[in-house]
Parts: structure tokens; sequence; C-alpha cells
């Protein structure tokens, strides 16, 4: 539940911070005239959204099996690859991201096209649902549908009136500490998505587990228990993971640290090799 919670809170923040750049930036140049087609756009990326989530929720009971596995733990590493991505992207260019969404509006504007507008508008709204959808239904392999729907809910709820608040009464975040934020509870989730997905993939026959389970932690915490689902959903808890769970699980957060601290990485790896090459 709280991993859904977060994620349509994060999702539902972008989405109404990308309407209200484009709607701020409108009334500034005098285009209020071009404000209903953005709202247009918004609608119709929030239809195609629902259209979305309806397609996949069509196609997770149609799998059964083994398909049923290879589906999950697809869907749960291709969640991670675009979670984690968007994270680090967002904790990279969160300056710069109102400053290119304007120029993108002034494009549109420049040709005097409504239509780019409505373009615009429909392509932001349908990214951040799309995104939300795919997030969704992966935690909702590891969580009850139930809870799942609930913290769904009332993060969007609450985006929403956070939402409106940005929009109308121009509400100041600190945008950049709510994303640092989320972000790292996020990358959590994603490296649990990853584990999972393996463990999917080691059921389907595709990975094989190595050692099939390399530890036993099920006295302390079962991860049958209500605790210990919760901890699966949120984190990807296994009381017992297999060697190719926990390398997943490791190398996930390796890869994660050197790309944030890459510049010190490239820097210290050239000092080592730098050195290497004098004591050759």
């Amino acid at each position: 539940m709280i991993a859904s919670f977060l994620i349509t809170l994060r999702e539902g923040i972008e989405a109404a911070l990308i309407l209200a750049i484009i709607l701020s930036y409108l009334k500034k140049v005098n285009a209020n005239q071009l404000l209903k087609p953005v709202y247009y756009g918004v609608g119709a990326g929030v239809l195609g959204s629902i259209g979305v989530g309806s397609l996949f929720l069509v196609l997770s009971f149609e799998f059964v099996g083994r398909a049923e596995q290879i589906f999950e733990g697809s869907t749960m590493f291709l969640a991670a690859a675009i979670l984690t991505t968007m994270i680090l992207w967002m904790g990279r260019n969160s300056k710069s991201y109102s400053d290119d969404l304007k120029r993108k509006v002034q494009a549109a504007l420049s040709g005097k096209e409504t239509l780019g507008l409505v373009i615009l508008a429909f392509v932001s709204i349908l990214r951040e649902g799309i995104e939300t959808v795919l997030f969704l239904g992966s935690a909702s392999f590891t969580d009850k549908g139930a809870q799942t729907i609930v913290g769904g809910t009332f993060g969007l709820l609450l985006a929403l009136l956070i939402g409106l608040a940005i929009i109308r009464y121009s509400v100041r975040l600190d945008l950049r500490s709510f994303f640092n934020v989320t972000g790292f509870f996020l990358i959590l989730f994603a490296a649990g998505l990853v584990a999972l997905g393996l463990g999917e993939f080691q059921e389907a026959g595709i990975v094989p587990p190595v050692i099939a389970h390399v530890w036993d932690t099920n006295s302390i915490v079962n991860d049958q228990s209500e605790f210990g689902k919760i901890l699966t959903a949120l984190f990807g808890y296994s009381g017992s993971p297999s060697v190719v769970q926990v390398i997943g699980y490791v190398g996930y957060w390796l890869i994660v640290v050197l790309w944030i601290y890459r510049e010190t990485t490239f820097s210290l790896l050239r000092r080592f090799y730098a050195s290497a090459v004098r004591s050759a």
C-alpha cells in the first residue's frame, strides 16, 4: 500500500506540475484563448491512461502458469528500469525541467498551432499515466489488490489536492527535496522488483537459482506473514532468497550508486590506472 501511495503521489504531482507550467506560461504571454485546448489534451491523456490500465488488467488475467510468471517478471524488470531512469534523470535535471517544457510551449505558439499544445499536454499526461499503470501493476503482483487500490487512491487524491493548489494558488513546494525523498524509497522499491523479477524467472525455468536458498530468515520475519508481505511489496524481501536474487539485488545497487557518483568513480579509476602505469 505504501509503495502504491508513493507511486501515485509522485506521478500525480509530476503531472500537475507539467500542467501548471503550461498554464502559467500561457497566461504570462496572454494566450488565455489556448487554455481550453490544453485541457482537451489533458482529458485525452487521462482517457488514454485509463485505456492503457484496462489493457494491462486484461493482459494480466490472460496469462496463466509459466506465461504468467514470464509476464510478471518482465513487467517487474521493465518497471524497475523505467522507474530508476526517471528518478535519476529527474534528480539531475529538475532545475532545467521547467525551462525545457516552456521551450516546447513557445515552439507550439511560434508555429501558431493549437494542435501542438493539445499534443504536448496529451503526450505529457499520457506518459505519466503509462508509468503509473506500469508501476502499480508491478506493485500489485506482490501486494493485495485492495491494498494497491487503497494506497494508489490516497496517493492520487493527495496529489490532486496539491496539484490544484499549485495550479490555482501558485503554491511553491521544495520539489528537489520532495523528489529526492520519494526517489530514495522508490529506488528501494525498484531494487526489490529486480529481485522479485528474477524470482519469477526462476519459477518459469528461465534463470537457474544456482543455490536455491542462501539463507533462511523466515523464523525471524516470515515472508508469508502480513508484515513479511509488506516488506516484500516495498523492498522485495524474501525469507529464503536464491543466489541469483541476491546478486541481482546487490548488483542493482552497485549500478545505481556507481551511476550517481560516476564522476567520482571515473576519477578514481583514472588515478588507479595512472598509478598502475607508473608502477609498471
